[in-house]
């Protein structure tokens, strides 16, 4: 048996070398099979095996020279599973989404952020109501911010200056929606008047406000210094940015040193556009606003009282003032303006109901009064059936005015002076005063008039703090009074005094 050893041997070592010239073993970097994890697309035939470079070649693969693939081709036309697919190309039905869609403004994430965040999201019935009231407006607002290529973070500033409230006015004057002072108010040619106030106007006021923000936009390059100078005005962020550049700090928003109404400006408007992308995990309920207008144009008016308006559109008069708010007087004047602003599904109603009345009928029930000598707002408001409060309600006069402006509007009989109940709150409002409220016990011989007197205030306003009250001796009750200017701080006298900084200033706002 030994005699046939070494030639088995000879013929297994013969078999082993030509295995090894078949298959050569892999490569020692070469990954296992087991470990490939496993592809999320449709199993493919292999292709063809790659020839093996020639020996003494470069080693690199010649494309041109790879067989054709000739396996199986399969289309794939479910998005894989997980994955939404979204078609930017048809708008969406809501409008939070669009505007979702266009958020285009540098984030910030900072203390002030979170606290402004958590401010809201213990608030949800506010946010409710600004919500609500935004809906009339938000829709024109966007599509103006999208024609001029802004981020819609844009659309959302007037939560933070107004709450979307048309009415809203600032102890710096500033009015409307977007806050305008009357001097900017001007230089952006919103009409203010006595019949009228287009810082108020929702058109009016969103065109001259995005003027200004482009504006700022081209002076800076940047939103945020842009939005910090629409609060705090572009002469003091420029000087904020030169004396930072002066002492070789950065000069972007974060690192100006600014009031601190400034400083909790963007973190509010961040703090929204947080909860605004993703209402969910905070509780807040988002409904959904339809992606299309909500009011339109109406042209061509003559002079036409606001309830008659209202009427005419067969809409409330507090909801025509709401798309209307720069009216400043019950009765709309042509000459002024000759344009309303109606819900969409409205101005066909309106234009057919104008239609059926005469031609020459007035729809007009108030008129233009200019007082006589002597006379007194007491005196007017009686004559034609209003009371002193109506007469001061409807132009706009402080209720502790007694001075007789030089131009009223009052009924054009008793009758219609009768029916100032059903108007709404709806002229511009006074300059606010600084008011502290009192206690006075009532004394023996003291009157409704001689307290009155006594405190500088109205007895019918003495009466409307106190409506259960006889005014008896002993009784206690409750007075509004101007509340004390406060003093100035004394500046010493190796010291430049500067005033603070004042929001809305005429140069700036």
């Amino acid at each position: 048996m030994n005699k046939f050893l070494p030639a088995m041997l000879a013929s297994l070592l013969a078999a082993c070398a030509g295995q090894e010239a078949v298959s050569p073993p892999p490569a020692p970097d070469a990954p296992l099979a087991a470990s490939v994890p496993q592809s999320p697309f449709p199993a493919q035939a292999a292709p063809a095996p790659t020839p093996a470079p020639a020996p003494g070649g470069t080693g690199v693969l010649d494309a041109s020279k790879l067989p054709a693939f000739d396996g199986q081709r399969q289309a794939i036309t479910e998005p894989l599973r997980g994955v939404t697919r979204l078609d930017h190309t048809v708008p969406p039905d809501d409008l939070w989404v669009r505007i979702r869609r266009g958020f285009a403004m540098q984030d910030i994430d900072t203390k002030l952020v979170k606290n402004q965040m958590a401010y809201y999201v213990a608030r949800p019935d506010y946010l409710q109501r600004v919500f609500d009231r935004s809906r009339l407006y938000l829709y024109h607002i966007v599509e103006e911010v999208e024609k001029r290529g802004m981020p819609t973070e844009i659309a959302l500033l007037p939560i933070v200056e107004s709450a979307f409230n048309p009415m809203a006015y600032s102890r710096a004057h500033a009015s409307g929606i977007w806050q305008f002072i009357p001097g900017t108010g001007k230089r952006y040619d919103l009409q203010q008047n006595y019949w009228y106030d287009g810082r108020r106007d929702i058109v009016d006021s969103t065109n001259a406000a995005l003027d200004y923000l482009e504006k700022l936009y081209k002076m800076h390059g940047d939103w945020q210094l842009a939005l910090a100078s629409y609060n705090w005005g572009e002469g003091a962020v420029g000087r904020a940015i030169a004396k930072n550049r002066a002492a070789g700090k950065p000069t972007d928003y974060l690192s100006l040193k600014m009031p601190k109404e400034t400083q909790n400006y963007l973190p509010k408007l961040q703090a929204l556009k947080n909860i605004i992308a993703n209402p969910q995990p905070f509780g807040i309920e988002l409904d959904p606003i339809p992606n299309q207008p909500y009011f339109a144009e109406y042209t061509g008016l003559r002079d036409i009282d606001v309830q008659l308006a209202a009427k005419l559109a067969e809409m409330p008069v507090d909801e025509f003032i709401a798309l209307n708010p720069g009216f400043s007087r019950p009765l709309i004047r042509a000459a002024v303006t000759p344009r309303i602003v109606l819900p969409a599904d409205k101005v066909d109603v309106f234009h057919d109901n104008l239609a059926k009345l005469e031609g020459d009928q007035s729809l007009v029930s108030w008129k233009t009064y200019y007082p006589k000598k002597g006379e007194t707002l007491e005196s007017i408001a009686k004559k034609h059936g209003m009371t002193l409060g109506q007469l001061k309600e409807v132009n706009g006069i402080h209720s502790r005015t007694k001075a007789v402006p030089d131009l009223l509007v009052v009924p054009v009989s008793t009758t219609s002076g009768a029916t100032m109940s059903k108007l709404p709150l709806m002229y511009a409002p006074p300059i606010p005063v600084g008011m502290r409220r009192v206690f006075y016990n009532v004394r023996k011989g003291d009157t409704q008039a001689s307290i009155a007197k006594r405190f500088g205030v109205l007895p019918e306003d003495l009466k409307r703090w106190n409506p259960s009250s006889k005014f008896a001796a002993g009784t206690r009750i409750e007075i509004e009074v101007r509340a004390p200017a406060k003093r100035k701080a004394k500046v010493a006298s190796n010291k430049k005094s500067q005033p603070a900084p004042q929001r809305r200033t005429a140069a700036a706002r």
